[in-house]
C-alpha cells in the first residue's frame, strides 16, 4: 500500500492525530516559552518523495529542516522543514521578540528550532501511539539549513527502504501577532503504513 490508496476516512483519521499532536505540541511550546501558543494542522497532503523538494519552495529554496529516524514496529523518519525566513520567524516567536528581530541562525538559535522538532515529533508520535497502541523511539534531532534537494538526498541516504510517497501535515503556529508556518512530514518505511492502519481499524 502507499498513501495514494488511502480513503478519505484513512486521510481523515491521519489529520485527526496531526491535530491531536499538534494541540499537545502548542500545549508543550508556551509552556518552554511562558507564554501562549496556538498551533493547528490545517491541511494534510500526500505527495510522491520525489516533490518533497518542490512542496518546500523548489529545489534551490534555502531550508532550514530538522531531521528525526523513528524506531519501533513501524519504522519511519520524520523531517520538520521551514523556510529560512519562517525559522528566524519561529525563534522571534520562542523568544517573544518582535517580527524580524532574528537576522542570522547561530548555535542558540538552532538549538531552539532543534527543540521544536523535538517536541513537534514527539507530540505528534505520542498522538500515534495513543490512537494505535505501537511503541515509537524518535532519535535526537538533526538540523540543517541548506537547499532543499540537497536536505532531501541527505534524509534518503539515512532511509533503508523508503515508501513512495510522503505525508505532509502543514503547521501553523501563532503567538504575539506572529505567524509561523511550517511542515512536518511523515515518511513511513516499507510496510510501515499498513501496521499503523491496521491497529487503527482502516486497514
Amino acid at each position: 500500500m502507499n498513501f495514494l490508496e488511502l480513503t478519505p476516512m484513512q486521510i481523515d483519521a491521519l489529520k485527526e492525530v496531526g491535530n491531536v499532536g499538534a494541540g499537545n505540541a502548542a500545549t508543550a511550546l508556551s509552556q518552554m516559552v511562558q507564554r501562549g501558543i496556538d498551533m493547528k494542522v490545517p491541511n494534510l497532503k500526500v505527495v510522491p518523495f520525489s516533490q518533497v523538494a518542490e512542496h518546500m519552495g523548489g529545489d534551490e529554496s534555502i531550508v532550514a529542516g530538522v531531521y528525526l529516524r523513528v524506531d519501533g514496529k513501524a519504522p519511519a523518519n520524520i523531517l520538520f522543514a521551514l523556510t529560512e525566513e519562517s525559522a528566524k520567524r519561529m525563534v522571534d516567536l520562542l523568544m517573544g521578540m518582535q517580527p524580524g528581530t532574528t537576522v542570522s541562525l547561530g548555535e542558540m538559535e538552532i538549538s531552539a528550532l532543534k527543540e521544536v522538532g523535538n517536541i513537534l515529533a514527539g507530540t505528534y508520535l505520542n498522538a500515534l501511539s495513543m490512537f494505535t497502541r505501537l511503541t515509537f523511539e524518535q532519535s535526537v534531532p538533526a538540523l540543517a539549513i541548506d537547499m532543499a534537494a540537497a536536505i532531501i538526498s541527505v534524509v534518503l541516504t539515512t532511509i533503508a527502504e523508503v515508501g513512495d510517497h510522503a505525508m505532509l501535515l502543514e503547521t501553523e503556529f501563532q503567538g504575539l501577532d506572529l505567524e509561523v508556518k511550517g511542515t512536518l512530514y511523515l515518511i513511513p518505511e516499507e510496510g510501515s503504513l499498513e501496521l499503523i492502519l491496521s491497529t487503527l481499524g482502516l486497514a
